[in-house]
């Protein structure tokens, strides 16, 4: 589905993404973890336009090039990504917010009540549709967080990049989101690559993990795996996993 290859990214002479390569498959979850200043928001920012990569670069999103294509042209292919802070739109109701995504985000044409139809239909899935009236800046920050990925959902994408969804959050609150991420695979046959530093949401439900450190991918494997990957105890984990 996603092929990402020889993916660099400078900044001044800086090197944020380090020729990096990976895939991601058909109803995959792809985690993606590494200290901060990783690069690894940064290599988000280049698969969905809102960067261009060096030149050389390969990213292929079921064959077509999406190197120097606009972020809206990237998510009508069916690319879709939440962002570190909440970007919801404050004064609009949570179902207007959602049916933004879908006017906005599908690669269909929808009428107005198409676009409804879609939204509700996502927020029924997320848990939210009993909010659909309420003033998205009112909820609280966990609801915030689920009504982006509904409103990413009514969209209708085949890929969902999520970028540190689960910061911020209770225990409780992490556990019902990265339920709603395994659906969103399971029920949906939707794939989705995750960046979180909390370990324990992302290492539960990942097929696989990215590791990257200083812009570069140091390792990538089952959680497992990764777990016990000394390089990867070294420049991140510690004793933390």
């Amino acid at each position: 589905m996603l092929n990402v290859d020889g993916v660099t990214k400078e900044f001044g002479g800086l090197v944020a993404v380090d020729n990096v390569d990976l895939e991601i498959g058909d109803e995959e979850i792809v985690g993606l973890i590494g200290p901060n200043g990783a690069g690894k928001t940064t290599l988000f920012n280049t698969i969905t336009g809102i960067l261009d990569p060096e030149d050389g670069a390969v990213i292929e999103f079921n064959g077509d090039n999406l190197v120097q294509r606009e972020t809206h042209e990237i998510a009508k292919l069916g690319v879709i990504r939440t962002f570190q802070i909440v970007r919801v739109f404050e004064e609009m109701s949570v179902l207007e917010n959602a049916t933004a995504g879908a006017l906005f985000g599908s690669s269909e044409s929808l009428s107005r009540s198409e676009a409804r139809e879609k939204a509700r239909d996502a927020l029924e899935f997320i848990g939210l549709a009993d909010q659909a009236d309420v003033e998205a800046g009112a909820l609280p920050i966990a609801q915030q967080k689920q009504l982006e990925l509904a409103r990413a959902l009514a969209a209708d994408p085949q890929l969902v990049l999520l970028d540190e969804i689960a910061s911020g959050l209770t225990p409780g609150e992490i556990e019902g989101l990265t339920e709603s991420i395994e659906r969103i695979r399971d029920e949906r046959g939707i794939s989705v690559f995750w960046i979180e530093h909390i370990m324990d949401a992302i290492m539960g439900v990942a097929d696989r993990i990215v590791v990257l450190h200083s812009g570069q991918k140091i390792a990538e494997n089952t959680p497992q795996e990764i777990r016990n990957n000394e390089t990867v105890i070294e420049a991140y984990l510690g004793d933390s996993a």
